[in-house]
């Protein structure tokens, strides 16, 4: 027997414009449940990243019924779990948190999210060579989810050089050795001169970080270009390989069918992911964009 009734919230930096609660909300309307979407933005309580395990200890105690994780907090969060479903464990993060009996189980939806959302949006494009750029935790995802529809190689770019070959070394470990490589920003030319595709993983191009996360010179129309971020839904990236010539993917799809997901795990219930992407076409319209997260 289902429950009628739930709290749920988002524990995440800078998350004021996230569309998570209104798509929960609206779709738990649908379903007739009470359904609280709570925002919990560490900046606006003036605390660090490192604080997420005591407020899922309070979200726990509080009866909340589940959180969803985002930046910063998608691998921090693990240390304060009992336990991680596998898909999070191989990951090495977190972005959905069930509390079951007392225990936090940490799930994530962003792999299941950006597959779906691939899979409907750019069904026959190659996939022999992929370039990603960002290997944070929606990066992780991300990858994960490419190799998974069948990549034969990823090449992770990330600032942070130690951040992209720990990434690259997960991903061989987890699909086989050769699947994937370390790549740097200097060398991103020559990678996508080679390249059948490139999935953006940054936060470059929400409204609070705007701009291309690379000169638009790199962009050929034999490229496919898929993004993470979702506020706006088009992001200058997506612009400009659109006007090049470029097959694309917004990042609304990836939004909604992680939403789907965690939603299902949250009540046990079936969300109408087509309704939830008609939501977000609306929620995320130009005359409401702001800033917003990729992740949130």
């Amino acid at each position: 027997m289902h429950q009628n009734s739930y709290l749920v919230g988002l524990i995440g930096s800078g998350i004021g414009p996230s569309l998570s609660p209104a798509l929960h909300e609206r779709e738990a309307d649908r379903q007739g449940l009470r359904y609280l979407y709570r925002l919990i933005d560490l900046d606006r309580l003036g605390v660090g990243p490192e604080a997420v395990g005591v407020l899922v200890r309070a979200a726990r105690d509080l009866g909340f019924d589940g959180l969803n994780i985002t930046h910063p907090c998608k691998q921090l969060v693990i240390a304060h779990l009992d336990e991680l479903a596998p898909q999070a464990e191989a990951l090495g993060a977190v972005n959905t948190v069930v509390f079951e009996g007392g225990r936090a189980i940490g799930h994530n939806t962003d792999v299941t999210g950006f597959a779906a959302s691939f899979a409907r949006g750019l069904p026959d494009v190659p996939l022999d060579r992929v370039v990603q750029l960002g290997a944070g935790g929606a990066g992780a995802a991300v990858a994960h989810a490419v190799l998974t529809l069948g990549a034969g190689h990823v090449t992770v770019v990330d600032a942070v050089p130690e951040r992209a070959a720990g990434l690259a070394g997960s991903l061989n470990r987890h699909f086989g050795e050769g699947r994937a490589a370390a790549g740097t920003p200097e060398g991103l030319g020559d990678l996508l001169d080679r390249a059948d595709g490139v999935v953006h993983a940054t936060p470059t191009g929400m409204a609070a970080h705007p701009g291309l996360p690379f000169p638009a010179s790199l962009l050929s129309p034999r490229l496919w270009v898929a993004e993470v971020v979702y506020r706006p839904l088009e992001t200058e990236l997506l612009r400009v390989a659109r006007e090049r010539g470029c097959a694309t993917l917004d990042g609304g799809g990836m939004a909604v069918f992680q939403a789907a997901d965690a939603f299902r795990l949250f009540t046990g219930r079936e969300p109408d992911s087509g309704r939830m992407l008609a939501d977000i076409a609306e929620l995320a319209a130009p005359a409401g964009a702001g800033a917003a997260g990729a992740r949130g």
